[in-house]
């Protein structure tokens, strides 16, 4: 089999073998298939597509290139949720406890942010003593007695996607739909989980900008779980703004902590609620989703949710008394108000730049290098759609930095106000389960 006759097959749009698929990802991988050669592949990816079939094997073949979790010892179905990612997105920290907390088992394996896409286990390192270095057998056993704990993605998972991504990158073939499905759910299938659920952003603070692109994105990974036999289902939900009010790791800490009290954010509140009631349903633990939305309110009023929180931080190191302290969290030396500049109502917040913006204060990382502080962020005070007077507050910058001219020029570019009646964008903008 020769790598020339897979490239030219493609090129002229005809669907490649699983013989094929593995030969060019295990040739990759090893080393045996130059750059050029793929490059050349996986543009002709980009233009001729790939059909169901096709990215189901090559997903399967990127799987099967390093290790995989197997979490067969925790009992019941495993059920992850994944993000395309977003700014101010603290889901995962909510919801680990909270579908725990009725008794669904969540073995979560998390990342380290990058640019103005926040990581799940910077966030937890908010909290004094928190760790997820720990080994799988301890994951396991956490799991199994806690129904909840997160470690971090180990060195050798997915290599093949590693590999492929970093060629992507550089040859302009990153925004293929078979591309990214296959890369997404690669990663969540070798990390074990029985059942997906997929939270596919869209809007100006997302990956894919475009509902119809969202759209097409999370179908393709719902045929790709289910045709490797995984049930998958995906949520398109709205990052035209951020999601929530906190911007930064220790800001939402505090925000999941009121969350889990009953008293955070609608829209975080929400988004939360229709992704655990998909998780419960899938982990067989209700029978429809009134019944596991029903499950998962009563535990945010009667306290259980945020028991779960602070038994999950404990047995991973992590001090619980922050849940009813959170003044312990990291703190940063200065608090600046950003206020506005005319009356009106908040017609814009460009999820992205504020993100971005939270960068520059130093909650997150423009290189993988980068050191991080923890107590820097944003916390908005309006939304799109709030009515807002000339010289009210519209975030609060949190930071230890003292030039903050340009991020505060950024952020008064990323909030437009008008004098016209705006509705606050819709959340949840469609249910992918086919």
């Amino acid at each position: 089999m020769r790598m020339y006759d897979i490239i030219e097959k493609k090129r002229d749009g005809i669907e490649l073998t699983e013989e094929e698929i593995y030969f060019f990802v295990n040739g990759y991988t090893s080393g045996d298939i130059p750059d050029y050669q793929v490059s050349a592949l996986m543009m002709a990816i980009y233009f001729q597509d790939m059909t169901e079939t096709e990215r189901a094997l090559l997903t399967k073949a990127m799987v099967e290139s390093g290790d995989q979790i197997d979490l067969s010892d925790i009992a019941g179905i495993k059920v992850d949720k994944h993000s395309t990612g977003g700014v101010g997105d603290t889901t995962t920290l909510v919801l680990a406890p909270l579908v725990a907390s009725v008794g669904a088992p969540v073995a979560k394996m998390s990342g380290r942010g990058l640019g103005h896409t926040g990581g799940t286990i910077d966030k937890l390192e908010s909290v004094p003593g928190f760790h997820t270095e720990i080994t799988n057998k301890e994951f396991i056993d956490l799991v199994n007695k806690n129904k909840v704990a997160v470690i971090g993605q180990t060195g050798n998972l997915t290599p093949a996607d590693k590999k492929l991504y970093s060629l992507r990158d550089v040859t302009a073939t990153v925004n293929s739909i078979p591309l990214i499905a296959s890369s997404i759910m690669s990663k969540k299938i070798a990390s074990g989980a029985d059942a997906i659920v997929l939270d596919v952003k869209t809007g100006a603070g997302a990956f894919m900008k475009e509902i119809e692109d969202a759209k097409e994105l999370a179908q393709a990974m719902v045929s790709i779980g289910k045709n490797v036999g995984r049930n998958t289902m995906a949520v398109i939900s709205d990052m035209s703004q951020p999601l929530g009010l906190a911007i930064g790791n220790a800001l939402e800490v505090k925000e999941a902590i009121d969350t889990l009290s009953g008293k955070g954010p609608k829209d975080l509140t929400e988004l939360c609620l229709v992704l655990g009631s998909q998780m419960v349903v899938l982990a067989e633990k209700a029978s429809n989703i009134e019944e596991a939305r029903q499950m998962l309110d009563d535990n945010l009023s009667n306290g259980k949710a945020l028991e779960q929180f602070k038994t999950f931080l404990a047995s991973q190191g992590g001090d619980p008394t922050v849940v009813d302290n959170p003044e312990l969290l990291p703190k940063a030396r200065k608090q600046i108000e950003v206020t506005a500049e005319q009356s009106g109502t908040v017609q814009t917040i460009v999820a992205d730049q504020l993100g971005t913006a939270a960068m520059m204060l130093g909650a997150g990382r423009a290189t993988k290098e980068s050191e991080i502080d923890l107590a820097a962020g944003i916390m908005l005070h309006k939304k799109v759609g709030d009515p807002v007077r000339k010289g009210e507050p519209l975030l609060t910058m949190h930071c230890n930095i003292d030039n903050v001219a340009s991020v505060v020029e950024l952020i008064k570019s990323s909030i437009i106000i008008t004098d016209e009646n705006v509705k606050a964008p819709k959340l949840i903008y469609e249910m992918i389960t086919e």
